[in-house]
C-alpha cells in the first residue's frame, strides 16, 4: 500500500449519499465513533458527543464566519451574465479591494466595470496566476450589509440545491468574517450542547481560519509529495494558545472542531508541543507520515476521495482505521460531505 499515492485514498461513493440539504435539526445528525487504537466503531446521534467529553478537555472551534460571496451582474457593453466568487480581501488596499473567481473569465479582462446591482459595482484591475481576478469594489452604504442583501453563499459544487436558509451555512459560533466556505465539522453543534459541553468542565477555545475554495481543489498529482497545497489565513491569539498549553500541561485532551482547526494548530504548535500565538498563512499539508504535536482528537465530517481532507484524516487515525471507517459509513447509508454527518475520532 503506497500511503503516497493519490489514488490510494479512493473509495466508491453512490451519489445519493451527498447530502443535498442540511439536517434539519443541527445535533440530531449521526455521529460515527472511532476509537484510532483499537479501530472500533459505535453508532451515534451527535448530540450524544457529550458523552465522549471529559471534565479538563478542550474544545478548539474555528470562529471564522462565511460570506455570502457569490455574485451575479452584467459586465458592462457586453451581454450576459457575470458570476463572481470572492476569494479574499486585499489586506493593504484602500476601499473594498478583492481576489475573485469570475466565470466567464473572457468577459473580465483589465478594466472591465461589472455591473452588480444599483448600489454594488465593480472594476477588474489585475488579472494574477491562474485566472484570479482583482477586483475594486464601488458602493454606497455598507459593503457587508450589501453582500447580506445581494450575495449567495458560495456552496461546494457537488451541492446542487438551493439553500433556503444561509444560517445553515454557518456555525453558530460565527464571528469573524472571510471564509469562502464553512468549517462545516461545527455546523451539527447547537447554543445549548456547547453549554452542557462547558457545564461539564470543558473549556472552549476559539482560533481562526478563513476557509478558501482551494479546499475543493482536487489533488492532481499521482505523489502527494508534488502537491502544492492552498495558503490560508490563520490566527491564534496569545490568550488561546495559554489556554491550550495549560490545559494540554495537566493531562487534558486538545479536540478540535474540524479539519480547520486541526490545520491551525499543527500549524502553530512547536517539535515540544508547545502551542505559540500567530497571525498569517499557512499552507500546512498533513498526510500519512506526519507527526501531529497537538491535536488529541478530532469531529469532523465525511470528505472528498482522494482530497488533503481524506488525507489529514487518514494520518490523524490511521489509513486501514479510515478506509474501513469510510465504508462502514457508507453500508450504513451516513451522509455525506458538507451538509453530511459526522465522525469524532479519539
Amino acid at each position: 500500500m503506497d500511503l503516497l499515492k493519490r489514488s490510494t485514498y479512493f473509495y466508491n461513493l453512490p451519489e445519493e449519499l451527498i447530502a443535498q440539504t442540511p439536517s434539519p435539526i443541527r445535533d440530531q445528525s449521526r455521529l460515527l465513533c472511532l476509537d484510532k487504537s483499537s479501530g472500533l466503531t459505535e453508532h451515534k446521534t451527535f448530540c450524544d458527543i457529550i458523552d465522549y467529553l471529559n471534565d479538563g478537555d478542550c474544545l478548539v472551534i474555528n470562529d471564522t464566519k462565511v460570506i455570502p460571496a457569490r455574485l451575479f451582474g452584467k459586465a458592462e457593453g457586453r451581454e450576459g451574465e457575470i458570476e463572481t466568487v470572492l476569494l479574499s480581501r486585499e489586506e493593504n488596499s484602500v476601499g473594498e479591494v478583492w481576489k475573485c473567481l469570475t466565470r466567464p473569465g473572457k468577459k473580465t479582462k483589465i478594466g472591465q466595470r461589472i455591473i452588480y446591482s444599483d448600489e454594488l459595482s465593480g472594476v477588474v484591475t489585475d488579472i494574477l496566476e491562474g485566472g484570479i481576478r482583482v477586483i475594486k469594489f464601488e458602493y454606497e452604504g455598507v459593503f457587508a450589509e450589501i453582500l447580506d442583501r445581494i450575495g449567495l453563499m458560495p456552496l461546494p459544487p457537488y451541492i446542487t440545491k438551493k439553500l433556503e436558509d444561509k444560517a445553515r451555512y454557518q456555525t453558530v459560533y460565527a464571528k469573524t468574517d472571510g471564509s469562502a466556505a464553512a468549517p462545516t465539522a461545527g455546523l451539527h453543534f447547537t447554543p445549548e450542547l456547547l453549554k452542557k459541553a462547558e457545564e461539564k468542565g470543558v473549556t472552549i477555545v476559539r482560533v481562526l481560519l478563513h476557509v478558501g475554495l482551494g479546499t475543493f481543489r482536487p489533488v492532481k498529482e499521482d505523489d502527494l509529495t508534488n502537491h502544492i497545497m492552498h495558503s490560508e489565513f490563520i490566527h491564534v491569539t496569545q490568550e488561546a494558545a495559554d489556554k491550550i498549553n495549560e490545559i494540554h500541561s495537566k493531562g487534558g485532551r486538545i479536540i478540535a472542531v474540524g479539519t480547520t482547526s486541526v490545520r491551525t494548530l499543527e500549524s502553530v504548535t512547536d517539535e515540544n508541543g508547545i502551542v505559540h500565538a500567530f497571525e498569517g498563512e499557512t499552507s500546512i499539508f498533513l498526510y500519512p507520515g506526519v507527526k501531529f504535536k497537538c491535536v488529541d482528537a478530532v469531529i469532523t465530517n465525511f470528505h472528498l476521495p482522494e482530497s488533503t481532507l481524506i488525507m489529514l484524516v487518514c494520518a490523524f487515525a490511521g489509513y486501514d482505521n479510515t478506509m474501513r471507517a469510510y465504508n462502514e459509513a457508507v453500508a450504513n447509508k451516513y451522509r455525506f460531505f458538507s451538509f453530511g454527518d459526522a465522525m469524532f475520532i479519539h
